[in-house]
């Protein structure tokens, strides 16, 4: 896909975005971060129909999340999923409003994912793959998928190495409650657009490849990639799903390189 507009990214700046503390704060940042999404499509020839915004409450308290909610969000993302279950917990009088979990996840902690959420972005091994569909199996349920890959190289985030994902998406048919949707990767924090760029180029054309050989029921139709400094960049290079939290949040106290991959473990189950 071409690449004619070199946006501008940058990981380190946590201050950018104010903290939304009403309803129509939410409303203002989706539409602004709606238009990102239009213009970015623009650039390229897509349809912006094509890209979903995954809002990203992480660390975000459950007054912020409600009024997100009130502004129109109904799927949010979370990074740890013992914050993610407790939310859910709180919110359950929210019939619509559905969770994405996005980060790493421990194979122990299997049972939290299989219980509340719609949808898991961080599959990264079959160890992981099979506690996942044994919990369902239990729980009756289940649980769109996305395989992490790691574009960057970096030896600090979670996700395959790009060689070990053929492989690994042949082994997934064996795990009927998951339902693979594509890949997901997170790209290097970074100031220099041009590398960062070359991380969603690479998930893209490894998901082009294969598509051409996927088992029969392993849909690799969606590429989750790019956040609040580089969706833009994401949506150029095919990103149909697009992982937002400061842009419409506001900024958290510490950058995105402290949450992810999610280096400080979750708190023993």
């Amino acid at each position: 896909m071409p690449a004619p507009f070199d946006t501008g990214t940058s990981h380190d700046r946590h201050g950018r975005y104010p903290e939304a503390i009403t309803v129509e704060d939410f409303q203002h940042n989706l539409a602004a971060v709606r238009a990102r999404i239009e213009a970015s499509c623009q650039r390229v020839g897509r349809d912006p129909a094509g890209v979903r915004l995954l809002p990203v409450s992480k660390t975000k308290p459950e007054a912020s999340l409600r009024m997100a909610h009130a502004a129109g969000c109904r799927m949010l993302g979370e990074n740890r999923v013992q914050e993610a279950h407790l939310k859910w917990q709180a919110m359950q009088d929210l019939a619509d409003l559905r969770w994405s979990v996005i980060g790493h996840l421990q194979t122990n902690k299997a049972r939290y994912v299989a219980r509340f959420a719609a949808e898991f972005q961080a599959l990264d091994s079959l160890h992981l793959a099979a506690a996942l569909d044994r919990r369902l199996q239990i729980e009756g349920r289940s649980l769109d998928v996305f395989v992490q890959v790691n574009t960057s190289g970096e030896a600090s985030k979670y996700g395959l190495a790009p060689e070990e994902v053929a492989g690994f998406v042949q082994a997934l048919p064996a795990f009927s409650a998951l339902r693979v949707r594509g890949l997901m990767t997170l790209a290097l924090f970074s100031s220099e657009a041009a590398r960062v760029r070359q991380c969603f180029v690479l998930l893209r054309t490894l998901r082009d490849r294969l598509r051409q050989s996927a088992p029969a029921g392993i849909a690799l139709d969606e590429l989750s990639m790019g956040m609040s400094d580089d969706f833009e960049i994401a949506i150029e290079e095919g990103a149909s799903v697009v992982r937002i939290g400061q842009a419409i949040f506001g900024a958290r106290t510490l950058p995105d390189s402290h949450y992810w991959p999610g280096e400080v473990p979750d708190a023993p189950a």
